[in-house]
């Protein structure tokens, strides 16, 4: 039996090797990451960007541009129609984003870190229960929940190739253009999530994250999820999404931040 400090590298779609994207070293100086042909196949949508001149105008113009190639229905995020028919926004980026936010180890999060697995390969340490070997039952039942028919329609991993590749435009073009890393915040009790690599003391770690995890920017917000506050600078290049980025997502104020896993020097503080 293996443990989850050793689960495999994948392969990616970033052109990097996927040790290296997971390496304490890349997160502490970080080099663009782009997946393999999105911008190139998507240029209507970079140069909509081009021209916007505040977040408000970018949000606009990447929900214009997902409504008009996938078809979605953003303003229905609830209830299926009452004869059953399962409308286009269940096959949404944004419906995974949702589902995350209620629980983290829900089968639309199961979904979005197997687009990390895939985009990334990095896989998760930890889905419902940590997972150990890829032989594990933990893996397997990721694995079901990943591969689910449900959310795999409407070229779902395509969208979340877009989402990445705008979050990391406005982040790098409109909210942080000097900066690599921004710091975030976690809260926890005990790390079943995620590996502890290393100890340099009682308050900073290296910490092995789980494939894909959710940080905020705002202190006390972490405090409402833990009693250990996990300090750590992101490179923005592992940044998946922030729900600030569009002004339609329907749950902001806990200034979320989607992080992909890897190795960080973390600082921990207990209150």
């Amino acid at each position: 039996m293996i443990g989850p400090a050793h689960l495999p590298h994948g392969t990616n779609l970033v052109g990097l090797p996927t040790g290296l994207i997971a390496s304490v070293g890349f997160n502490d100086a970080p080099a663009p990451l782009h997946i393999a042909g999105v911008r190139e196949m998507n240029d209507p949508l970079f140069e909509m960007l081009a021209v916007a001149e505040n977040l408000a105008d970018a949000s606009e113009a990447f929900l214009k541009y997902m409504v008009a190639v996938f078809g979605l229905e953003l303003d229905q995020r609830s209830a299926d129609a009452d004869d059953g028919f399962r409308r286009p926004f269940r096959a949404s980026f944004l419906r995974l984003l949702i589902g995350w936010g209620y629980d983290s180890s829900s089968p639309e999060a199961a979904v979005l870190k197997g687009w990390v697995e895939s985009r990334f390969g990095l896989l998760p340490g930890f889905h419902k229960q940590p997972i150990i070997d890829v032989g594990a039952a933990a893996f397997l039942d990721y694995i079901q929940e990943r591969m689910a028919s449900s959310f795999h329609t409407n070229s779902i991993f395509a969208q979340l190739d877009l989402l990445y590749e705008y979050s990391q435009w406005v982040l790098s073009t409109l909210i942080y253009p000097e900066e690599s890393h921004v710091r975030l915040y976690r809260g926890v009790d005990g790390f079943r999530e995620h590996h502890i690599v290393s100890r340099f003391d009682r308050h900073h770690f290296i910490l092995r994250l789980n494939s894909l995890s959710s940080f905020t920017t705002d202190r006390w917000v972490a405090d409402c999820f833990g009693h250990t506050i996990l300090t750590v600078d992101v490179p923005i290049t592992k940044i998946l999404f922030a729900n600030t980025l569009l002004t339609c997502f329907p749950l902001r104020s806990e200034r979320e931040f989607w992080v992909i896993g890897g190795d960080y020097r973390v600082s921990v503080a207990r209150d």
